[in-house]
């Protein structure tokens, strides 16, 4: 069949100019509809073609909504895969043979987003997305951020600190350094309380209170709130679901705050580490001198390390 292809391709060009003829105008302007409508036409008779097209099946995935698990809650959905036929042959047809490593894929989104689920605590991304994201809660000390900052800098990494708004109102110079250097910033309340022990009054004092300071420093609204300590009630996640903001936790905690060695803490994220995984961490001596090491880690395991939006996005 490809040996013929130039006799095809100079038959296409005859027709194309005969279709094309205009006396009145020029005498062999070129159609661009019925170029493009032959050019297909051609291009679907060639044999790398429909094996390309008759293949593609091999490798489509649909896509995954958005769903409230038992276990891990508000899960986000996972965009399916479709082969793109035209875009995939264009790349192949000068070797002229069916490469699935050149094959070019489109995602198609999920019907269920997260944002269409009701009120309910968010823990992980997509199971099967091998991705994992840094949770950096900041309610007390100012010293090891600025090399927490670089080391995530060196590496190309961002994450999402979540703070407390007292810490931000003292610190607004540390807060614009976090922003600034690209890092989402979430809100951890104002002061540190017992969110489930609240009043529903006082639940939503402590989050508004914390994104009109944040919001002042940075000039964008939090999004994403981290109640203190992990502590929570349906409450808590329905007052900040109705400011418009995601409650998040977390799957792996470093327990940095108990002032493990680098080794420890590390091993236990190694261990524990799956796709669509949290990583809880304060700004600690030991995040501050196992950080580098720790990114190693888990690059080698050939996970990608994102923010919370990022690992919560359909994007594969």
């Amino acid at each position: 069949m490809y040996r013929y292809r130039k006799y095809i391709n100079l038959c296409l060009f005859i027709i194309i100019v005969a279709l094309s003829y205009n006396s009145i105008n020029n005498p062999i302007e070129i159609n661009e509809e019925v170029t493009t409508t032959l050019s297909h036409a051609i291009k679907k008779e060639d044999s790398l073609y429909m094996e390309i097209e008759e293949k593609s099946k091999e490798f489509e995935q649909p896509p995954v909504d958005a769903y409230i698990d038992d276990v891990w809650k508000k899960t986000p959905g996972r965009n399916g895969i479709k082969v793109n036929i035209d875009k995939s042959y264009e790349k192949m047809k000068d070797k002229g043979v069916f490469d699935e490593s050149l094959l070019v894929y489109k995602e198609i989104p999920p019907k269920v987003k997260l944002e269409d689920l009701q009120a309910s605590p968010i823990y992980r991304g997509h199971p099967e997305k091998k991705m994992v994201s840094f949770l950096i809660n900041v309610s007390w000390g100012t010293e090891y951020i600025p090399d927490i900052l670089k080391t995530l800098n060196d590496h190309k990494v961002k994450a999402t600190f979540f703070i407390e708004g007292k810490w931000a109102k003292e610190n607004p110079e540390l807060v614009k350094m976090i922003d600034e250097q690209g890092h989402i910033i979430g809100n951890h309340a104002y002061n540190h309380p017992d969110m489930a022990t609240l009043s529903n009054q006082k639940i939503v004092e402590q989050i508004t209170q914390t994104n009109e300071i944040l919001t002042a420093i940075t000039d964008k609204t939090p999004k994403w709130f981290a109640p203190p300590s992990g502590s929570f009630n349906d409450q808590v996640v329905q007052s900040a679901f109705n400011l418009k903001m995601e409650t998040i936790l977390w799957t792996v905690d470093t327990i940095d705050w108990k002032n493990p060695s680098v080794n420890v803490m590390i091993n236990r994220v190694n261990s524990k580490i799956h796709p669509g995984a949290t990583i809880l961490m304060h700004p600690t001596s030991v995040i501050a001198n196992g950080l580098d090491d720790l990114i190693k880690v888990i690059k080698e395991k050939e996970y990608r390390i994102g923010t919370i939006e990022k690992l919560l996005s359909e994007e594969r």
